[in-house]
Parts: C-alpha cells; sequence; structure tokens
C-alpha cells in the first residue's frame, strides 16, 4: 500500500484521456487553482448526481478562477455518453491506465458490496493551489451538498 498524497503534497503529474481524444495532467492546470473529484462509475445514481451538481455550480467555479475535472475509470467514449445522457457541462476525464492517479493517489481500493469483493474508485476530491500543491482533500465522499462545500473551500482559497 503506498502513502496517500495529503495536504501541501505536490499532486502527483500523471497524464489522463480527455473524451475528446486528448489528454490532460495536473501540469497542465498550474497557475490557477483546480478541483478534481474522483468518482467510482459514470451513470451510476450517486456519481450522476455529484457530476450534475457540479456542472450546476461550474460557472461560480469559472468565476472564482477555478478549475473543475471529474475522474473515473470509465473510457473516454462513456464519459461522452454520460455527459450527453445527462447534460453535464462538467468536463471529465478518465484514469483507465493500470497504475495510473488513482493508484498514486492511493484512492483505487477494494471495496465491499454484496458479499463481493472487488477493486474500485474511493469517491474523494481534492482542491489543487495554483502551485499544484494539495490545499484540501475529501475522502469517502458523501455526494449530498459536497459540491457546495467544495466551492466554498474552492472560493476561500482565491480570497
Amino acid at each position: 500500500m503506498s502513502t496517500r498524497p495529503d495536504i501541501g503534497d505536490l499532486f502527483p503529474a500523471i497524464a489522463l484521456q480527455t473524451p475528446e481524444g486528448g489528454s490532460i495532467s495536473a501540469a497542465d492546470l498550474r497557475g490557477k487553482p483546480a478541483v478534481l473529484f474522483f468518482y467510482p462509475k459514470d451513470d451510476t445514481p450517486g456519481c450522476t448526481t455529484e457530476a450534475s451538481d457540479f456542472s450546476t455550480l461550474l460557472p461560480q467555479f469559472t468565476a472564482a478562477g477555478v478549475a473543475v475535472l471529474g475522474i473515473s475509470k470509465d473510457p473516454p467514449a462513456k464519459h461522452v455518453k454520460f455527459t450527453a445522457k445527462h447534460g453535464l457541462t462538467v468536463p471529465l476525464a478518465s484514469d483507465a491506465e493500470t497504475d495510473g492517479l488513482a493508484d498514486a493517489l492511493d484512492i483505487w481500493v477494494e471495496k465491499n458490496m454484496y458479499g463481493r469483493t472487488y477493486m474500485g474508485m474511493e469517491r474523494t476530491t481534492y482542491l489543487i493551489d495554483a502551485e499544484g500543491r494539495i490545499a484540501s482533500v475529501w475522502r469517502k465522499v458523501k455526494v449530498k451538498d459536497h459540491a457546495a462545500a467544495v466551492l466554498a473551500a474552492a472560493q476561500a482559497l482565491r480570497s
């Protein structure tokens, strides 16, 4: 088990695939704060609510000068369908690589549901400052009101 990066640590610089066929990394986001929210799976109830909430608040994040990016292990093509089906405006990226960003953050974890053990994404959100350091971390996120709490923290970071 690796050590989880925490507040004050540099965010790992691992590239992610975008639905448009490009890539994005933490280095691409330097120069302004960013929110990276990791979620388990496209088109599931909690993940849809979370992505919708961040989409609703995206204009406020943008006004505060804060980039937002949703990340899961789903492939880019699935992100395209998820975005279209739910009218999402928040950008999404795919961390499909083995030993990818979720592994570096130690949030690709063993889960247990209905007696079945499997590997999955631990719902986690990072607020990264303009220099690429972790300013805040929310682990094992409960979706209700989460995006609003992250917006408040992001706005506070900018002031």
